[in-house]
């Protein structure tokens, strides 16, 4: 598939949404509400479940499966307060020893003028400090786009995962198009430069792994659910201090020459 063709792909109707993998990758989940500042915001989902009897705190953008669920969740581009919402259930899983799961769909952050005064740059910046320095394990699951700081506020982990049909990248190629080219006929050249396909990505060193698609996203769910597991557990016992030197070097050496 060429890089466009992925793009479509992670866009697709009918692909499922974080709520469907909460579904079937944990037990249990319990979903908690609010920033405990200013509100509550739909197109975050977060709160605490099962993966193999682990307990775990997971955190998902949340696109909608439907028109009213997109209208809901606002196509995904969450609010400051869904990002605020997502670090109050980090520090909770902080607190209680529970390591964190981040499932990522989205074309980036609400960039709407009432998300900039609510001030949406400084939540966005305060997960990416706070999660460098998280004591315990954190997973990112990109599972259709990874737009922007609006993705990257959940992926500063451990280590970062995407689906085969996922991508991740700094700009929509849209978006890279009518800037570069002042042409959005260009999409597809946009895409291939991007950088943006999962291979891509593994090459330069972005992400640590390739979840595939052979025969549908839900085949990957039982293979998925135990890969997550066994991490976890890995991670569970490595001591803080070694798993946080080691998040800061894979961040770190991250365009290294």
């Amino acid at each position: 598939m060429t890089a466009f063709e992925r793009v479509k792909a992670a866009r697709a109707k009918g692909r499922p949404t974080a709520l469907a993998y909460i579904e079937k990758l944990t037990t249990s989940f319990t979903e908690f509400h609010g920033d405990r500042r200013s509100g509550d915001d739909p197109a975050v989902v977060a709160g605490v479940a099962e993966i193999g009897g682990l307990p775990v705190t997971v955190i998902a953008i949340e696109k909608g499966a439907d028109t009213a669920g997109r209208l809901k969740r606002n196509f995904g581009a969450a609010h400051p307060e869904g990002y605020r919402k997502a670090l109050r259930q980090m520090k909770l899983a902080e607190k209680f020893g529970r390591p964190v799961l981040c499932l990522i769909d989205t074309s980036g952050a609400y960039c709407g003028i009432n998300a900039e005064e609510r001030g949406q740059g400084q939540a966005i910046a305060e997960n990416l400090m706070e999660m460098m320095v998280l004591h315990v394990p954190v997973l990112s699951v990109i599972i259709g786009e990874g737009g922007s700081g609006g993705a990257l506020a959940l992926a500063v982990a451990d280590e970062v995962w995407m689906m085969e049909n996922a991508v991740y990248s700094v700009i929509s190629p849209e978006g890279c198009a009518s800037i570069l080219w002042k042409d959005s006929s260009r999409t597809e050249e946009a895409s291939e430069r991007l950088k943006l396909t999962a291979e891509d990505l593994r090459a330069l060193g972005i992400i640590e792994r390739i979840i595939g698609e052979q025969g549908g996203v839900e085949n990957a769910f039982a293979l998925l659910s135990l890969r997550i597991r066994d991490f976890f557990g890995e991670k569970l016992e490595i001591p803080t201090e070694r798993l946080l030197d080691e998040r800061y070097e894979k961040y770190r050496k991250i365009g290294r020459v």
